[in-house]
């Protein structure tokens, strides 16, 4: 059955409040008073039916990040000219997220771990990430022909940039002061350094 507008309205107040409280105290705290409270409302009632309980709320927070995250990159880097600028653009894009949506990150730093290794949004989470991978690998072995990227080993170059990524998101959480917009420049020019074909 489609929700209502109010319906769903209510339901995107309540996943944004859960991303404001799991971001700000993390993902224990995270109970439904507290998200309550942060969305105005006057009882947990409101939360449990639009939500079966905790998980159901947290798949959609999960599912929110990855809406808003995708939404944000997708544009920049479809319309970026060659493999290069499309290299650039996926790294600093995704860097920028950090303060372009900085809670909704937060969140998910907060939420995927405390979902189960056999969760089916986490495991879609991961699922997600791996068909980007394999995307980026065939796109990768084009470039390769093409003469714009250097021969090397796809799989272990992409799985660099993600712990590049992956690590630079981590400085983030624990440094308040750490130049974002430096850290996605100086990592887009070491990969592409790392990637593109000598003159």
């Amino acid at each position: 059955m489609s929700r209502t507008f109010t319906e769903s309205g209510r339901r995107a107040q309540i996943v944004q409040a859960a991303i404001e409280v799991a971001a700000e105290l993390g993902y224990a705290k995270a109970s439904f008073s507290r998200i309550a409270k942060q969305a105005g409302l006057s009882s947990t009632g409101m939360i449990s039916y639009h939500f079966a309980g905790k998980d159901d709320l947290m798949h959609e927070v999960v599912a929110e990040v990855t809406r808003v995250t995708t939404e944000y990159m997708l544009p920049r880097v479809s319309v970026a000219v060659g493999a290069r600028d499309r290299l650039r653009t996926f790294i600093e894009s995704n860097i920028e997220l950090l303060s372009v949506c900085p809670q909704h990150l937060k969140a998910l730093i907060e939420v995927l771990p405390n979902l189960g290794g056999d969760d089916p949004t986490r495991a879609g989470y991961n699922a997600s990430v791996q068909l980007v991978i394999d995307s980026q690998e065939q796109a990768v072995h084009a470039a390769q022909q093409s003469g714009e990227f250097r021969e090397f080993d796809a799989r272990v170059m992409l799985t660099a940039l993600r712990g590049a990524i992956d690590a630079v998101v981590l400085r983030w959480v624990g440094d308040p002061d750490f130049d974002v917009a430096r850290a996605g420049r100086e990592l887009a020019d070491l990969f592409d350094r790392a990637t593109r074909a000598e003159p």
